[in-house]
């Protein structure tokens, strides 16, 4: 199958073999584009998309080693993400599809950080708890026993990639925001700075409030020096991880447990995916809190980061479940999970 994504920054295609087992994974990053404007310009990331996909979806063939005869299907994010990014890749999907004959599927880029795992673990089955976690999104999910994907907690705000964002402008950080805090805290002290942890009811996320407690710990202070800036990073960076894996705490563990259980089975099953889940303060608080207790699988950073390898998985996964789309079919920027 081949798989196309061009739902923000990123221009990617892959070859993904039933399994699913990853054959090629081309990612064309539009980073350098944005960075003198500190975030992604819609009109400039539809303009790249335009120019790179074809040479990006022929070197992923080549890389393959796959010939167009053996391609049995095509597999496209359909939303969420910016409409004029979305368009290009919905559009050259369905154009090769139509001209190749061949069966066409569209799917969710939030789904697809949940089954990108299976391209490293493809044993894994449902019932698992998902951890999404991107820029624009906070999510906590089950996939469950039939192939759907069910919302159980989401953030009320700011998502923890947009988070650190806007923490990285408030320290005066280069974009993309995420990883300059990673490399930041490094060198930081995570108690530095006792930075509340955001709380929202249930399960959900909310992290508008450690934003904005950053930025007065900042205005605060005259000037910083290279290690308190380091100290702010690594505080800001623990306290949104901390949010973070409380919440999925609260979903694998719940107190008290009732007469049926957690729901998860006797071994649960944890996912984590999207952009954040790059961060290696993230993945290794996961590792520490949930090693133990739980089947834990965080994929590679390339495979957590903007990719088509993830939606050829996805598409697999939904083509299994549902069939091809009828083409044609519309790019949906407010695509959820379905």
């Amino acid at each position: 199958m081949l798989a196309i994504e061009t739902s923000c920054d990123e221009t990617a295609a892959a070859v993904v073999a039933s399994g699913p087992r990853l054959l090629s994974n081309v990612i064309r990053s539009q980073d350098e584009l944005h960075a003198p404007f500190g975030g992604v310009v819609p009109e400039i990331a539809a303009r790249a998309h335009l120019q790179t996909l074809v040479p990006v979806i022929e070197r992923a063939l080549e890389s393959a080693g796959t010939r167009w005869e053996q391609v049995d299907g095509v597999a496209v994010t359909r939303g969420p993400g910016l409409v004029g990014c979305l368009l290009v890749g919905v559009n050259v999907a369905q154009a090769i599809a139509w001209a190749r004959k061949l069966p066409v599927v569209g799917v969710s880029h939030l789904a697809a950080h949940v089954f990108a795992a299976l391209l490293e673990e493809p044993e894994l089955r449902p019932p698992v708890l998902g951890l999404v976690v991107s820029g624009g999104h906070s999510d906590l999910v089950r996939w469950q026993e039939d192939g759907s994907i069910a919302v159980i907690g989401r953030t009320r705000d700011d998502a923890a990639g947009e988070a650190f964002d806007k923490g990285a402008r408030i320290l005066g950080l280069p974009f993309p925001g995420g990883p300059a805090i990673d490399r930041l805290a490094t060198a930081g002290d995570p108690r530095a700075v006792a930075f509340p942890r955001p709380r929202a009811p249930g399960l959900d996320f909310s992290f508008s409030g450690v934003k904005t407690a950053l930025l007065y710990e900042v205005r605060k202070r005259a000037a910083l020096s290279e290690q308190e800036r380091a100290d702010l990073a690594a505080s800001y960076q623990e306290a949104i991880v901390d949010a973070l894996l409380q919440r999925v705490e609260a979903a694998l563990f719940p107190s008290p447990v009732g007469e049926g259980g957690s729901g998860w089975g006797p071994s649960p099953t944890l996912v984590i995916g999207g952009g954040v889940a790059r961060n290696r303060r993230l993945r290794e608080a996961a590792q520490q809190r949930f090693g133990s207790q739980a089947r834990l699988v965080i994929p590679a950073p390339e495979l957590c980061t903007d990719n088509a390898a993830m939606i050829g998985a996805a598409g697999l996964i939904e083509w299994d479940r549902r069939g091809p789309d009828p083409a044609p079919f519309d790019a949906d920027p407010g695509l959820g999970f379905a």
